[in-house]
C-alpha cells in the first residue's frame, strides 16, 4: 500500500491507515445484534419494507429512469449481499485511486465479465505475454467467438512499441479496445511499465471517439506490494483466491476501478453472467483480510532471502524475481517506479532440463507440488507442463518457460525450513 497513507473509515474514530481499518471498515455491529464480525447473510432474497422501495431498488439495479434509493438496496444475492459489499468496501483500502470493488466467484470470473462488460463485437483485447495460462485460452479460443480480437504483445514493451500496436491494431477496428497488462509476468516476472501503458493509450486516444481501457491483473504482487490504480490503470483486476485468500480454500476475483465502470458497467455484467461469489466466500476473504499485510509481509521476507540463496547455488542456471535485478537495467527502473516490494514469487532454472526438474519436484518435503499461489503453504510447479502447457510450445519457449523452469510461491514457514527443503531437493537433481 502506499506508504503511510491514511484513510477515514466508516465507523473508526481517527484517521487510520488501510491495515488499521479493515478489520471494521464498512461495518457497523449495532446492525447486526452488536456482533464484532459480519455474519453470514446467507440469504438469498431480501425483504422491501415497501413497494416503492422494491420499485426504486430495482431502477438503480437496472440503471431505469426514475427516482432511485438514497443507499443501495438488498435485492437478490445474485445482485449484492451484505458480506461481499463489506469485502468490496475493504479491499478498495488496499487499492490508492481506486473508488470501487466488485468481487466475482473466480479470477476467470473477474477477467471474463470485466471485457464482456466493456467490449461488443469489433472490440480489441491486446494483451501482454505470458500470461496465467488460462487467461491465454480465454483470449485464443473463446473471445473470437463474441467477435471480440485478440493480439498478443511481449511483455516488457515500452509506451513507443505499444502506441505503434495501438495504431495498427486498434485504429482500423475503429471499436472499443482494452490494454490487458499481467505485470510481472506469470512465470517469468517481466515487468511492463503501466504509466507508459497509459500514456500510449491517452496520446492514442486524442481525437478518436472509441475508447482504450486499461487493464492490469495484480494478482502476482498483490494490493501489498504495488498499485495499479494510482500508475493509470482503469481496472485493477485479482484472483482473490491467491494472496488476498491465502490459505488454499475459497476461489474468488475481485476488479476495482471508478465508481462508473464498476457500477454502471461491470456489475451489470456480473448480475446478467451470475459471476458473483457466495455469501460464505465472502466470510473466507473477510476473514482473510485481517491478515493480508502480516502474510505478505512474511512471505515477502522469507522470498528475499530463498531467492539470494536459489542464485548461488550450482544446480541453478538463473533465478527471475524482481528484487535481483541488476541496477541501471531497464526492467530494474520499471521495479524502481512502480513496485514497492518485489514479493513472493520466483522463477529459477535447473541444469539437466525437465529431468532434473520434475527430480527435484518429486522431492521435495516441506512445499507442496501444486498450482496456484499466494497460500501460506509453499508451493511448486513446472509451467511448462503445468500451468502454461496449453501454450503453443515454440511460443513458450520463445517467452522462456522451458523445460528448465520451476516455479515457486513462497509461503509463511521459516526461511530457514524451506531452504533445507530446496536445498535437499536440488541434491537429487
Amino acid at each position: 500500500m502506499a506508504k503511510g497513507k491514511r484513510v477515514r473509515g466508516r465507523h473508526a474514530p481517527q484517521d487510520c491507515r488501510p491495515e488499521s481499518l479493515v478489520s471494521t471498515f464498512g461495518y457497523s455491529p449495532q446492525l447486526s445484534e452488536g456482533a464484532l464480525v459480519p455474519p453470514i447473510f446467507l440469504s438469498s432474497t431480501f425483504v422491501f419494507r415497501t413497494a416503492e422501495d422494491g420499485e426504486r431498488a430495482f431502477r438503480a439495479a437496472y440503471h431505469l429512469k426514475g427516482p432511485k434509493p438514497r443507499t443501495p438496496s438488498l435485492i437478490y444475492t445474485r445482485l449484492n449481499n451484505p458480506n461481499l459489499e463489506i469485502l468490496e468496501d475493504r479491499l478498495v483500502l488496499f487499492e490508492p485511486g481506486a473508488e470501487r470493488c466488485a468481487v466475482f466467484s473466480s479470477g476467470m470470473a473477474a477477467i471474463t465479465t470485466s471485457i464482456l462488460s466493456l467490449l461488443e463485437k469489433g472490440g480489441v483485447v491486446a494483451y501482454s505475454t505470458p500470461v496465467y495460462g488460462g487467461t491465454d485460452f480465454l483470449f485464443n479460443h473463446f473471445l473470437p467467438k463474441f467477435g471480440i480480437r485478440t493480439v498478443p504483445f511481449r511483455a516488457g514493451s515500452d509506451a513507443t512499441q505499444i502506441l505503434a500496436l495501438l495504431e495498427r491494431e486498434v485504429g482500423p477496428a475503429g471499436g472499443d479496445a482494452m490494454i490487458f497488462l499481467e505485470t510481472p509476468a506469470n512465470p517469468t516476472c517481466v515487468l511492463t511499465d503501466i504509466g507508459a501503458a497509459r500514456s500510449a493509450i491517452d496520446r492514442f486516444s486524442r481525437g478518436r471517439k472509441h475508447t482504450v481501457y486499461l487493464g492490469v491483473d495484480n494478482t502476482f504482487l498483490g494490493p501489498m506490494w504495488q498499485h495499479p490504480a494510482q500508475l493509470g490503470a482503469d481496472l485493477v483486476i485479482y484472483s482473490a483466491t491467491k494472496f488476498i485468500g491465502g490459505h488454499s480454500d475459497v476461489l474468488a476475483g475481485a476488479v476495482l476501478g471508478s465508481r462508473k465502470l464498476i457500477e454502471d458497467r461491470i456489475k451489470v455484467g456480473r448480475t446478467i453472467f451470475g459471476t458473483i461469489p457466495s455469501p460464505f466466500d465472502g466470510y473466507l476473504l473477510l476473514r482473510s483480510l485481517d491478515t493480508l499485510q502480516m502474510r505478505m509481509t512474511a512471505q515477502l521476507k522469507s522470498a528475499e532471502s530463498v531467492a539470494r540463496w536459489l542464485s548461488r547455488q550450482d544446480e541453478v542456471t538463473e533465478v527471475l524475481y524482481p528484487g535481483l535485478l541488476p541496477k541501471g537495467t531497464l526492467q530494474r527502473k520499471i521495479y524502481d517506479r512502480q513496485c514497492l516490494q518485489p514479493g513472493s514469487m520466483i522463477s529459477f532454472y535447473l541444469k539437466g532440463g525437465k529431468p532434473a526438474a520434475f527430480r527435484f519436484l518429486n522431492h521435495l518435503r516441506l512445499a507442496k507440488l501444486a498450482v496456484s499461489l499466494g497460500s501460506t503453504t509453499t508451493l511448486a510447479e513446472h509451467p511448462a507442463s503445468m500451468t502454461h502447457s496449453d501454450l503453443d510450445p515454440t511460443e513458450r519457449n520463445e517467452l522462456g518457460i522451458d523445460d528448465r523452469m520451476v516455479r515457486l510461491s513462497i509461503g509463511t514457514e521459516h526461511c530457514l525450513d524451506i531452504i533445507a527443503d530446496l536445498k535437499q531437493a536440488l541434491r537429487q537433481t
